[in-house]
Order: structure tokens, then C-alpha cells, then sequence
């Protein structure tokens, strides 16, 4: 199976976003995401780590002890390989590649499991959650955005257009349908936050963006046909992000400590 993320996904989605980061928002995005956390010289895991730019700047930000940066595309990890080198952080960073399925982690190996807009992928909510809530370490923290859909009904047409558009393999759930998930596994202190706001005004920015000032950039990059088929999916999101039915989300939830186990 080809993977979704190839090298032209990888060289269009760092024109729009920047080098290291498939997914929008940058660095400031992923501090909201982890507002409030002391991590220092803890250790997390990085699940749908793309490129590696948002591990790296976990790993910063967060001061932490290591990071490992999963992902199930082979691509996008070696990529983040070279970067990890290029910025010489092996020291505390490392990628792993596997795939789809029970994560490759011994049960309590992180203090925080972080997501960035990858979970959209998985369809099983409820054998995910089991996974983070295994890996984590009593007390641990899970902090993570992603794609969710206003909903638990049918896709409306317009939403059934912008999946089209995109042509990937989303499989998207509510923000209830992710706090049942969580509850269901063990999590507590579970809660989202809609960014719906926030990316309906930015997604407006990227496209006219892409139509202009980057049109040049990611031709160069991926070639006019590439483009033009992204500007679609742009226009068909824009129009379900308008509506609320597309609605990123921040989510938050913590594994019950030791004591609380017991």
C-alpha cells in the first residue's frame, strides 16, 4: 500500500506550513495544546509524528528527557531521521516506524503521550485509547489536537465533498464519541476544546495563500496539477468549517495515578 504521506505530501504540506510540520498552526498551535504541563526531564510519545518538527519542539519546549516520534509511514520517519541529525538531538529524540496496530511500546513507558492532528487516521477510538492509556505511566498526561467532526450522524454532503477532496483515510469521530473512548479505558479530567474559531479564519489565510503569495512555491514543489487539486479540497474544507460540522479540537486527559489504581 503507498503511503499517503509520500515525498510530494511531505514538500507541499512544509510550503504551507513550514519545514517539519504537517499540520497547521506551527509551534504556537502545539504550546496551546500543552499549556499548563510540567514535563522537565520526563519522557513522551510523539504518535503521528510527521516530519519530526513538532517532536523536536516538544522535546524543547517541554525540557524533556527523551521523545520518541511514532509513525506508521515510512517516509515521513525518515525524514524526521535527518532532522533529528541535522539539529543533533539524537541525544534525546528518536523515531520509530511500525505498523498500524498495537503500538510498539511497553505497557507505563511515558509520562505524556502528545498527538498532532494524526488520530483523525485511526477509525478504532476505542482500541486507540486503550493503547495511549496502556503506554502511559500512571499519572501520565495525554495532550493532543485533532480532526473532529461536529457529529455522530451521517456525513452531510458538504463534508462527504471535502473527504473526497482530500482522498484520505479519515475516519472521524466526535468530540463525545472521543470522550466516551477515553472514559471507557481509564482516563480522568478528560475534556476538548473546540478550534473551530481559530482555523476557519486560518484555513481562509492558507488557501488565498496557496491561490497567491506559496501558488509559485508549491508548483516548484509538487507541480500545478498537485496544487490545483489541494486549492479544491481547501475550498470544499472551508465550507464545512464554516458550517461547524469540521471542527478541530484540543483534547486533554490524565491516567489515574498509582495510588488511584490501587
Amino acid at each position: 500500500m503507498d503511503p499517503e504521506y509520500d515525498d510530494a505530501a511531505i514538500r507541499f504540506l512544509e510550503v504551507i506550513w513550514g519545514p517539519g510540520h504537517l499540520s497547521p498552526g506551527g509551534p504556537d498551535e502545539v504550546d496551546r495544546v500543552l499549556a499548563g504541563l510540567q514535563m522537565e526531564g520526563k519522557t513522551a510519545l510523539d504518535i503521528g509524528c510527521g516530519t519530526g518538527g513538532y517532536t523536536l519542539h516538544v522535546a524543547r519546549t517541554l525540557r524533556l528527557a527523551h521523545i520518541t516520534g511514532f509513525d506508521v509511514e515510512e517516509p515521513v520517519i525518515q525524514a524526521a531521521r535527518k532532522r533529528v541529525q541535522a539539529e543533533h538531538m539524537e541525544h534525546c529524540v528518536a523515531f520509530v516506524q511500525a505498523p498500524p496496530g498495537r503500538l510498539p511500546f511497553a505497557d507505563a513507558s511515558f509520562d505524556l503521550v502528545f498527538s498532532k492532528d494524526a488520530m483523525i487516521h485511526v477509525n478504532d477510538k476505542d482500541a486507540l485509547f486503550a493503547e495511549v492509556f496502556r503506554v502511559l505511566r500512571p499519572g501520565g498526561v495525554f495532550a493532543a489536537s485533532d480532526w473532529l467532526i461536529g457529529h455522530d450522524g451521517p456525513p452531510s454532503d458538504a463534508m462527504r465533498a471535502y473527504l473526497d477532496a482530500e482522498g484520505l483515510s479519515f475516519g472521524m469521530a466526535s468530540s463525545q464519541r472521543y470522550l466516551e473512548a477515553m472514559a471507557q479505558v481509564g482516563f480522568v479530567d478528560a475534556q476538548t476544546t473546540s478550534r473551530n474559531a481559530w482555523y476557519r479564519e486560518q484555513a481562509k489565510i492558507e488557501l488565498e495563500k496557496l491561490r497567491g503569495t506559496l501558488h509559485a512555491a508549491a508548483v516548484a514543489a509538487v507541480g500545478e496539477a498537485y496544487v490545483a487539486k489541494n486549492i479544491r479540497a481547501y475550498e470544499a474544507m472551508c465550507v464545512v468549517l464554516e458550517t461547524g460540522e469540521h471542527c478541530p479540537t484540543h483534547l486533554r486527559a490524565r491516567k489515574p495515578s498509582a495510588n488511584s489504581l490501587q
